[in-house]
């Protein structure tokens, strides 16, 4: 059994930690409070724009163009969204599985676009390939953030290096809820369900300047705003789950804390009554 001064020294110690995650889970809400503010505003423009792109192609008939068909790279580029901390539950673990037990991916057809220090330990870790990208994006993300990276690899798409471009990310559903996302961005796949909500016939769209360039326009936009709207569901998603995880660490340490001062007590009990027999045997000794 552990000693008295063992015990305190523990209880003592796991105190503190419960000051900390308590600490924490402050701070953690009120980022969540503003980054899901910030969430909910993109998160119409993220719809919209997916929505719109995938009704113009659905519109479009045949259209030859880079954009809408797989060059001959099989490389792979996938953007990856974690957190540049931990203490967040399975936050970072749950998108990085999305891309290291894809059924489909092998490890060297995979260019990681790791947008947060946590994946881009990870990947480096596994043996894949990654490119150097800005942590502090996931920290306060911005527009023209999500234009660099969306300028990068469109103009890698075009070149031929990768073949694809994929999003992995954790979708912000609420407080509680968070979904791990894998989203294919280039080339662009007209939805299966688009256009269903219509009925009867619709006119093939045309365009006004031509099809090409429109499409060189539309779809840069189109893979730039979905970008974005990843980040700032992220980044929600990650004070989320940490505020989840600070929480569980601060009922966990109560619990400990209850035990541990129950163990003291009965140890402080087994040494009085100790004392009290010794002190009895020594007064029968001298009588």
């Amino acid at each position: 059994m552990a000693s008295m001064r063992d015990i305190k020294h523990r209880k003592s110690s796991i105190q503190g930690t419960q000051q900390i995650t308590k600490a924490m889970k402050l701070v953690s809400t009120v980022k969540l409070q503003r980054a899901r503010a910030n969430a909910e505003r993109s998160k119409e423009y993220f719809t919209c724009m997916y929505e719109t792109v995938n009704s113009i192609l659905e519109r479009v008939g045949h259209v030859e163009h880079r954009y809408l068909a797989s060059g001959n790279s099989q490389k792979k580029a996938v953007i990856v969204i974690t957190g540049n901390r931990g203490l967040a539950g399975g936050y970072n673990s749950n998108v990085e599985k999305l891309v290291t037990r894809h059924p489909e991916w092998k490890k060297d057809d995979v260019v990681v676009y790791a947008l947060g220090t946590k994946g881009r330990e990870t990947f480096l870790r596994h043996g894949y390939e990654v490119k150097e990208c800005n942590s502090d994006i996931v920290e306060s993300p911005v527009y023209r953030d999500a234009m660099h990276i969306a300028e990068e690899l469109l103009k890698a798409f075009a070149n031929g290096e990768i073949g694809e471009i994929h999003l992995a990310y954790t979708a912000f559903k609420n407080t509680v809820s968070h979904v791990p996302t894998l989203l294919k961005l280039l080339p662009v796949e007209v939805s299966p369900e688009s256009g269903k909500k219509e009925s009867g016939p619709s006119a093939i769209m045309n365009f006004e300047p031509e099809d090409v360039e429109a499409l060189d326009m539309i779809i840069p936009k189109y893979v730039t705003s979905l970008i974005y709207g990843a980040l700032m569901e992220a980044v929600a998603s990650e004070n989320g789950a940490r505020m989840q995880a600070m929480d569980n660490a601060t009922s966990n340490a109560e619990e400990m804390i209850s035990d541990l001062t129950l163990k003291y007590n009965r140890a402080r009990q087994g040494s009085i009554t100790q004392e009290l027999t010794e002190i009895i045997a020594g007064a029968e000794a001298i009588g």
